[in-house]
């Protein structure tokens, strides 16, 4: 299916007046967004921030994410490195927290450039 073309014009479009982003706050979010930019790393998140009490041991993760151990632990290590978790060792286990804060950069950013915040989410199981 071919693209429809925007009429040529002679003149050039505005470049607004909005100030670009600041360099330090684009690194801080871009770095946010590749922590969260894997598939498994979005499904540990929904899952963890779905979760009554908003804590999960991981001993209950690989089973039901369908992965390996140290798997999960390379996704983990990058979502608590990113500030995106906390880790808190419990005994034998650590169990994971979701920092709320740290996606609202993220959340910010979607709102303020009118993407569509109502990603339609898939039925739990």
């Amino acid at each position: 299916m071919a693209l429809p073309i925007a009429p040529q014009s002679d003149t050039c479009s505005d470049a607004g007046t909005e100030p670009l982003m600041p360099y330090p706050q684009a690194t801080a979010l871009a770095d946010t967004l590749k922590a969260i930019a894997d598939p498994t790393r979005v499904r540990l998140l929904d899952h963890l921030a779905s979760v009554p009490g908003g804590t999960v041991c991981a001993c209950h993760l690989p089973g039901q994410l369908g992965i390996s151990q140290p798997t999960l632990s390379h996704h983990l290590k990058k979502l608590v490195a990113a500030g995106i978790l906390t880790r808190e060792q419990r005994g034998r286990w650590a169990h994971y927290t979701v920092v709320p804060a740290a996606l609202e950069g993220v959340r910010a950013f979607i709102t303020a450039t009118g993407a569509p915040s109502d990603i339609p989410r898939a039925p739990r199981n």
